[in-house]
């Protein structure tokens, strides 16, 4: 259905699409289909909607539709942190130039809410949908903030994580539950497991851009230092009254991007004032509340292992 979608834009921007997802080459020849994705916000709507007896098929709209958001939001977020790899391939923007990335994000965006009103219940699920692409871009604004590099508080890199990541992470629980028959205050429940869920995989996506592996992460190293971005991580490290926080604060206060060299240092000095483990901590902290939040939902129980199953292994996970 994804991919039915992606198919049914107009000819150039379902081109360009298809270059992002890695569907084809620029000159239309098809790759391999096993080269996909994690499909995390798919993965929670249909679990979520067998978490409360519901059929999955009843929440294949609400999979399609989160997937289109997560993937309009990255055709966007490339371009705002001038990114050129994704998934270890260049970017859109870089591939195709700006304009092309951005109409292609705006297609796949407003392919999502036609998901969604192609599906039954329209006048439930779109607002929540509406909902949750407007908190994404509140967080992705207060994202860009946070590179002047003086606003360096844990609570907004945390703000950030929840409306960057968090929001679409509870929007594809809140939708899975409605499709499967919950009443609004038990898909709540799952909202909530959902916000969770997503600022302690933000966590986790935040120590990976520091210290992950460029060839398994598939994004460029150290790109948040480079840009001087005031992530968890760094926010964290920078809370301290320690000779490294203020190194960290000198390095931040300059006007210009930081050099390799720089972000080396940076990072040494994040890991120094244990800034690393304690981000992981949280990580955990957010996974712990996401569970009791699954718990006084009453999932089913088959369904409610894989949900907790799934959160620990993005806790857990190297790219």
């Amino acid at each position: 259905m994804l991919r039915s979608r992606v198919d049914a834009l107009p000819p150039h921007v379902r081109h360009a699409a298809g270059l992002h997802f890695g569907w084809w080459t620029d000159d239309g020849t098809a790759l391999d289909a096993s080269d996909v994705h994690k499909a995390v916000r798919p993965a929670l709507a249909l679990l979520t909607c067998q978490a409360v007896l519901g059929e999955p098929q009843a929440a294949k709209a609400a999979a399609v539709a989160v997937e289109l958001v997560h993937n309009a939001s990255l055709l966007h977020d490339d371009i705002i942190d001038h990114d050129p790899l994704r998934r270890g391939r260049p970017a859109l923007w870089a591939a195709k130039g700006v304009p092309a990335a951005i109409l292609a994000g705006d297609a796949l965006f407003f392919a999502a809410v036609q998901t969604l009103t192609d599906a039954p219940n329209a006048g439930r699920t779109v607002p929540v949908l509406l909902a949750a692409v407007q908190d994404l871009i509140e967080g992705e604004y207060l994202d860009i903030l946070t590179e002047t590099g003086t606003r360096a508080s844990e609570d907004r890199a945390m703000a950030v994580a929840a409306g960057k990541t968090g929001a679409l992470l509870a929007c594809a629980c809140e939708l899975g539950a409605l499709g499967g028959g919950a009443t609004p205050e038990r898909a709540q429940l799952y909202r909530r497991f959902g916000r969770r869920l997503g600022t302690a995989y933000q966590c986790v996506d935040d120590v990976l851009n520091l210290w992950g592996e460029e060839p398994v992460t598939g994004k460029p190293a150290l790109s948040d230092l480079r840009s001087r971005k005031v992530t968890i991580p760094v926010a964290v490290a920078m809370a301290g009254n320690t000779p490294q926080a203020r190194a960290l604060h000198t390095l931040y206060r300059t006007s210009a991007p930081l050099g390799e060299e720089d972000c080396l240092r940076a990072r040494d000095l994040i890991e120094q004032t244990g800034a690393r483990d304690a981000t992981l901590r949280r990580a955990r902290q957010h996974i712990a509340t996401a569970l009791e939040h699954l718990a006084r939902a009453d999932p089913d129980p088959v369904a409610s292992a894989e949900l907790a199953s799934l959160g620990h292994l993005l806790v857990g996970r190297d790219h």
